[in-house]
């Protein structure tokens, strides 16, 4: 090899998804122009571009179901920061956008992850067969009992809102299920909402969120990157935040109420305050399974 062939080499930037030329721009082989657009949606698109292999019918509505159900969940603080932002910086959209996407962490949208992470290591740990819903209860009752000896939150128990019933969950398992991709992580996710009154005392539902999650796992998906999923679904969902907010205004009516009852409360320790005096608690979800989104 000459040395100008060794520079090219060392030079060279290797990718199996876009690259173009003068004359064409090719995206994962396929001519984009010609193959993809008019014939691949964008959610295949999105599948085939992280999972590097194109969805079967049945994988690809259910991923669609969980990009759906993740959209948009009314005025949770990825939607308000969006909002905000934007009252602030009206010329800048994709700003608006990424402060609602920054806001995606334990609370809101990374339960998706948390709880496809949760699931997955329960059932790496486990080396016993599993077929029936008794073996999945026997498993999610382990596994629920030992996160609360380590006193840790079982991520996809609980919602603020739903306390009832997450109309998402059993909608999404019956797409699973028609579809063929009802697998290991969903079903051990339905135990948990079947046996955790027995362990924690208490009825939480399976939130939505959660259940997007087991859903992601059991079509293969790398359960340390199922956030992303959860931020692409939720792009959509602030880009019609903003677009509401262009049409029908209502940050400066948010940032006007809390600017007109904002409080002054001396510093702690000042002598003339405390916290039972000054309202501080733990913020909602410190306490309870109510992280969800």
């Amino acid at each position: 090899m000459s040395g100008a062939e060794q520079n090219n080499h060392a030079s060279s930037y290797p990718t199996s998804l876009g690259t173009s030329t003068a004359e064409e721009i090719s995206l994962m082989g396929q001519s984009l122009s010609e193959d993809l657009m008019g014939k691949v949606g964008f959610a295949e698109l999105a599948f085939w571009m992280t999972a590097t292999r194109r969805p079967t019918p049945g994988e690809l509505r259910t991923f669609e179901a969980v990009l759906v159900a993740l959209a948009d969940h009314g005025f949770t603080p990825t939607a308000i920061a969006a909002r905000l932002t934007y009252l602030s910086a009206p010329e800048s959209i994709q700003g608006a956008i990424a402060a609602g996407l920054l806001g995606g962490g334990s609370r809101f949208l990374g339960v998706t992850e948390d709880t496809g992470k949760f699931l997955n290591e329960v059932l790496a740990t486990d080396d016993g067969a599993r077929s029936t819903d008794a073996d999945y209860d026997a498993l999610a009752r382990e596994a629920i009992t030992r996160a609360r000896a380590a006193r840790q939150i079982v991520p996809g128990l609980g919602h603020p809102v739903h306390k009832a019933g997450d109309p998402r969950t059993p909608r999404l398992i019956q797409i699973a299920e028609e579809g063929g991709t009802r697998g290991e992580h969903l079903r051990l996710f339905e135990a948990m909402g079947r046996v955790s009154e027995e362990v924690l005392g208490k009825k939480l539902p399976l939130n939505g969120a959660g259940v997007c999650g087991a859903a992601l796992a059991d079509l293969g998906l790398p359960v340390d990157f199922l956030r992303g999923f959860a931020l692409l679904a939720r792009t959509a969902g602030l880009l019609g935040q903003i677009a509401e907010e262009r049409r029908s205004p209502i940050a400066h009516d948010i940032y006007m109420h809390v600017d007109r009852n904002a409080r002054f409360v001396p510093l702690a320790g000042g002598g003339s305050s405390d916290a039972a005096d000054s309202g501080e608690s733990d913020p909602p979800g410190h306490t309870d399974q109510t992280k969800e989104s």
